[in-house]
């Protein structure tokens, strides 16, 4: 009996893995609003890619973008106390039309590029600041910022009116006005105007020398989007 030696007993190995389904809880956002991606026409995606980084929109998200608003609006405050026989009422009232009057000429009152269009070929000529921003994405810090400035702003300006009904609806008249370009609801014109242009087909539109992109005809021996010809 001393002779015999113990059975050898082997285990299978023990795999754990873990699960990636519905049992995994992720961890909360820091927003209720996530960024959401506005879709492009195959059009405008290719007319913008063409040029990189757009120098008019890139801006807004640089080192005091955001402290500028305060600077101005509290520059705007001192210069307008300065004035004889000014009240906080008017004061505030003012201040807060005069933001609000230029961030709307800036972000929804133009159109494309005004500095330098020539480097980029046209390709934002359809888009406001606003739709610029971020690649048109929708709930970046940026343009949450953006939407809060005029809001505290209004709060502000209530506060320091006592409340004065006719003020109230002045400076509510105006916030609606400048808020409702900012919503994500209200799209860019661009997608229309895009589907309204029609391609100029240069050659014979089955010529295999001929490269097809989408609806556009690019020319021979020509690959970039700003070679493509429209009417």
């Amino acid at each position: 009996m001393s002779g015999l030696s113990p059975p050898n007993i082997k285990l299978p190995a023990l795999s754990i893995h873990t699960s990636e389904g519905g049992h995994v809880r992720r961890g909360r956002s820091g927003s209720l609003l996530k960024v959401e991606k506005v879709d492009s026409s195959q059009e405008e995606v290719l007319d913008q890619s063409a040029y990189g980084s757009n120098i008019n929109a890139e801006w807004v998200n640089r080192k005091g973008a955001w402290v500028i608003h305060l600077v101005l609006i509290a520059a705007g405050k001192l210069v307008i106390d300065t004035i004889p026989g000014m009240t906080q009422q008017i004061s505030w009232t003012t201040v807060n039309l005069c933001y609000l009057a230029l961030s709307y000429l800036m972000f929804h009152g133009v159109t494309g590029i005004p500095f330098h269009n020539e480097l980029h070929g046209g390709a934002y000529d359809d888009l406001t600041l606003w739709e610029q921003i971020d690649e048109g994405a929708q709930n970046t810090p940026s343009k949450k910022w953006l939407f809060a400035v005029p809001v505290f702003l209004f709060l502000a300006s209530t506060h320091y009116t006592n409340y004065n009904p006719w003020m109230f609806a002045i400076n509510l008249t105006a916030l609606i006005l400048v808020l409702i370009p900012k919503l994500p609801m209200v799209g860019p014109p661009s997608a229309r105007a895009f589907h309204d242009r029609r391609p100029i087909r240069h050659g014979n539109a089955n010529d295999a020398s001929l490269p097809h992109v989408g609806h556009e005809y690019a020319a021979p021996g020509r690959s970039s989007a700003a070679d493509y010809y429209y009417y």
